[in-house]
């Protein structure tokens, strides 16, 4: 099985690919009706994406995706999903009115995290095995061209401006930082060892890199391409969310999700999740943090003032939630 090549692989069960939660989402269109928050879980296990309530604490729908879904990533619009699927190899597009798969685009190699532009709409996929990342029309459609980068690229994310690419290269230790203009590799910033999910904050000012096996996360400079600092974690540090003036990170091995804070870069506290917490994201008004706890099959819901966890949902087998997964 591909998927089995894309573990942190020390211990505990045998993992499939390694998924990021991005944390941001952007406000909704004024005047649009105020809605409760939807998660789009890739469970990989059962081969679904889970569409989970979030207000009422329930799996809402399951829409069938095989090929072991991995990273997920929401159109501009909010109204289209597309999803990595390792062992297609291939990326699926979903339509969430109609909660359907509506194509399917074969992908050579090992697709993994995916983002998409928030100008253009362009979907980026990153070749775990391949040293690069796609770039697939906005539909989902057509594999347009394709973009030299680090080892194992894993985490994707673009600048609010969708002017900028960045790539958290695994196995490089690095993160290529891509112009989107001319669709080429201008830098690779060093951070710390195997970086994984990588979550920019609202102003695309700073860039966070979970590393894996250095147990910190690098935060990065963007406009002087450059890491000013890290931050320790607990065991296996998967993906960054950010919440009003603190960052979230989720801790494999240790259960528990790293509070630091965003202006000093110093711990705050340590937050008892699921087993095996992977993907994080802030809700939209930053109040709450939703964990996939890969292990245990179940949501943590975090509130983000006190710190505390207020709620767990179960979900099918093998939650992920790798990417832009908050709707």
């Amino acid at each position: 099985m591909i998927a089995s090549h894309f573990a942190t692989g020390m211990g505990r069960r045998l993992a499939g690919p390694l998924l990021l939660g991005l944390g941001l989402l952007g406000p909704g269109l004024l005047g649009a009706p105020v809605r409760a928050d939807e998660a789009l879980v890739t469970a990989q296990g059962a081969n679904v994406l889970a569409i989970v309530d979030l207000e009422a604490g329930t799996v809402a729908a399951q829409v069938p995706v095989d090929g072991a879904p991995a990273g997920i990533a929401v159109s501009p619009d909010r109204r289209t999903a597309f999803v990595t699927r390792p062992e297609g190899p291939s990326l699926a597009t979903i339509d969430l009115a109609t909660r359907t798969v509506t194509g399917t685009l074969a992908l050579p190699g090992g697709p993994l995290g995916i983002a998409v532009n928030p100008k253009s709409g362009a979907v980026y996929v990153a070749d775990w095995y391949g040293s690069r990342i796609f770039v697939v029309s906005p539909d989902g459609s057509r594999l347009d061209t394709e973009i030299q980068v680090g080892a194992s690229p894993s985490g994707i994310a673009v600048t609010p401006d969708g002017a900028t690419i960045l790539v958290a290269n695994r196995e490089g230790n690095s993160v290529s930082v891509v112009d989107v203009a001319t669709a080429r590799e201008i830098q690779k910033i060093p951070v710390g060892e195997h970086p994984f999910g990588i979550t920019l904050d609202p102003e695309g000012a700073r860039a966070y890199t979970a590393n894996v096996t250095s147990n910190d996360v690098s935060v990065i400079d963007i406009a002087g391409r450059y890491e000013l600092g890290r931050v320790t974690t607990g065991e296996r540090p998967y993906v960054v969310a950010l919440a009003g003036p603190r960052g979230f990170v989720t801790d494999q091995y240790s259960g528990t999700v790293t509070v630091f804070n965003l202006k000093t870069l110093t711990n705050v506290a340590a937050i008892e999740v699921g087993d095996h917490p992977e993907g994080i994201a802030a809700s939209r008004d930053g109040r709450t943090l939703t964990v996939a706890n890969w292990g245990s099959n179940t949501l943590s819901v975090i509130d983000a003032e006190t710190l505390k966890v207020t709620g767990e949902i179960k979900v099918p087998d093998g939650p992920r939630a790798f990417g832009d997964f908050l709707r």
